[in-house]
């Protein structure tokens, strides 16, 4: 490992992990600022998501596919880049300082955003009507400003999101039962105030962009990130701060490496072997040898003593390794088999922001005479129902719990996520119906349908129990059950489930329509006209999808859960009470 690397957080103190002193530093007094940063950057953030597509459709006159396609991509690198921030944040740059440029990056983004919406030039003539309408295409200089207005956002959103959540969980101990009871406190509340934001931005925000002006609607946001940046430099005397220690993905190569070397060790009798198992003060959170993947427990089997020099360290770690990063491997390992289960949870979650804006668009959005619904406002509805289950959750069945039975008897993740996948297939199919009668009231010929956007509700508030469902349980089990110096990787690797699920849509789009436009076949996707398409059975595709991905969590993902949570032995187990975190 690179301990002494020179990371650009030399310049701050670091606090240890867990300190024994009085000094009240992490736990919710730090939380708060972090949890305020966070919930300034997401109103700023979605009052973009929430209406891009709408924004590229009217006022860069692309089609609905190519609409799509342009945010499906811009999705997935979002939620991709998250792994090297990342790894940046953990090996180098620390997740504070990562969380200070990730919130520059973002504001030159919506600079380039509102540059774009506030000058004419800057965009194409706009179409007077959205049907049977001749666009004038953009030109290269005016998608370039919309391009890199979303590249500097997409760097700077992707690196604001796996260290926030890092950076929180780091504020709690998580070897007790009441750090980790905090953690997942911590990420319902992340996601509520997430919510917080998102109602502001679509109620808002939104409705600025889409009957006032869209300029107006974006340099909002930009202010948004100058409050975010605030509030998270206030509260810099109260973080836990852990020091980058370089690259753990070295020493998990050498693990992989030194048990190919030594696969010829016979595992049978263990008892009989000799495990290099060494004390390491920086560790703070020692894990327990476990029985999944016992083949790499042979990269820490002792062969020859010759392979130990006479202070008991490892001469060759590519041969030689210890059983703390064979079991840091392991724990990786035993999390990814779940993680693939969620993709197709989040492929069906992301379909609202997407197609499901574009449906919203041809109703009837009329209240009354003089009011329109703005079609992004339905992005309102999945955070609502996300909201409610969570208030609940922590509110209602929590504390009951507690009380009946005087223990923690939260939801475990695999009940869950089992719950979040059943959800996804429902959403699926009730998403597919609504179309099919949204189409059919579409008479004459015309653009909107007589259909009232309120029956989008169902289909918006299942998306939104999908995500309370899967998408929070997941990413408390990276964040919780990663190694302690790749918790902000874990973050990651939770946004790039998102972006697999984005890129596995647009493939999606893309094999149906090749296929279905087959031999001057109609094709189900393309155009500017939802009501020429057959959206339904792009749905249904997915609902299969998500029958088969409930098979394969029932029958094998499922059972990696039985050590969802890894047995831990901090080395300051028996000061526990001492270390505790001050409320």
């Amino acid at each position: 490992m690179m301990n002494e690397n020179h990371s650009f957080e030399d310049s701050f103190t670091y606090l240890p992990h867990f300190s024994s002193t009085k000094k009240k530093i992490g736990g919710w007094k730090a939380v708060k600022y972090i949890l305020g940063n966070e919930t300034f950057e997401k109103l700023a953030s979605m009052s973009l998501i929430a209406n891009l597509v709408v924004y590229m459709h009217t006022q860069y006159n692309m089609d609905t596919t190519f609409s799509v396609e342009v945010f499906n991509i811009w999705s997935g690198f979002t939620n991709f880049l998250p792994l090297v921030a990342a790894y940046v944040a953990d090996a180098y740059a620390g997740k504070f300082n990562m969380l200070f440029l990730g919130s520059i990056a973002s504001f030159l983004g919506m600079g380039f955003m509102s540059l774009g919406a506030g000058v004419p030039s800057l965009r194409p003539q706009p179409c007077s009507t959205l049907y049977d309408c001749i666009p004038t295409k953009p030109t290269s200089t005016q998608l370039a400003v919309l391009y890199v207005g979303l590249g500097f956002f997409a760097i700077g959103s992707s690196s604001l999101r796996p260290c926030n959540i890092a950076f929180g969980a780091d504020q709690f101990d998580i070897t007790t039962e009441k750090g980790r009871s905090q953690l997942e406190s911590f990420c319902n509340w992340w996601y509520f105030l997430f919510t917080v934001a998102l109602l502001v931005a679509l109620t808002l925000v939104v409705y600025i962009q889409t009957n006032v002006s869209w300029f107006l609607g974006f340099i909002i946001p930009t202010i948004c990130f100058a409050f975010s940046l605030t509030i998270f430099l206030f509260g810099r005397n109260t973080y836990v701060r852990l020091k980058p220690k370089g690259s753990i993905l070295c020493d998990l190569s050498k693990v992989v490496v030194a048990a190919i070397r030594k696969h010829h060790v016979d595992m049978k009798n263990d008892s009989e072997l000799s495990f290099y198992d060494p004390s390491e003060e920086s560790i703070h959170v020692k894990l327990a040898h476990t029985n999944r993947f016992r083949f790499f427990d042979k990269a820490s089997v002792i062969t020859n003593s010759s392979e130990i020099d006479s202070n008991g360290k490892s001469i060759d770690g590519w041969r030689l390794c210890s059983l703390q990063h064979v079991e840091e491997l392991k724990s990786i390992l035993n999390t990814l088999p779940v993680w693939v289960a969620g993709i197709i949870c989040f492929l069906a979650m992301g379909q609202t922001s997407s197609y499901g804006t574009l449906q919203a668009l041809q109703t009837d959005k009329s209240i009354g005479k003089n009011f329109t619904v703005p079609s992004a406002w339905m992005g309102l509805v999945p955070m609502i129902a996300l909201s409610l289950w969570i208030l609940l959750y922590e509110k209602i069945y929590d504390p009951w719990t507690k009380k009946t039975t005087l223990k923690y008897k939260r939801l475990s993740i695999e009940h869950r996520l089992l719950i979040g996948i059943i959800l996804s297939i429902v959403c699926m199919v009730v998403s597919g119906l609504f179309e099919i009668h949204r189409r059919g009231a579409a008479k004459n010929g015309t653009f909107e349908s007589s259909t009232r956007i309120w029956w989008l509700v169902p289909q918006f508030a299942l998306s939104g129990l999908v995500e309370a469902f899967a998408a929070i349980p997941m990413m408390e089990l990276l964040t919780s059950y990663w190694p302690e110096s790749m918790k902000t990787l874990g973050g990651a690797v939770f946004f790039l489930s998102l972006s697999i699920a984005s890129s596995l849509s647009n493939v999606l789009i893309k094999i149906i329509i090749g296929v279905t436009k087959k031999n001057g076949g109609t094709p189900w996707l393309g155009g500017n006209d939802l009501n020429k398409n057959r959206l339904e059975y792009y749905y249904y595709t997915i609902a299969v999808l998500g029958g088969l991905n409930l098979l394969y969590f029932w029958f094998f993902a499922r059972r990696f859960l039985s050590s969802e949570v890894i047995q831990r032995q901090s080395q300051g187990e028996v000061e526990d009470e001492e270390n505790e975190y001050q409320q």
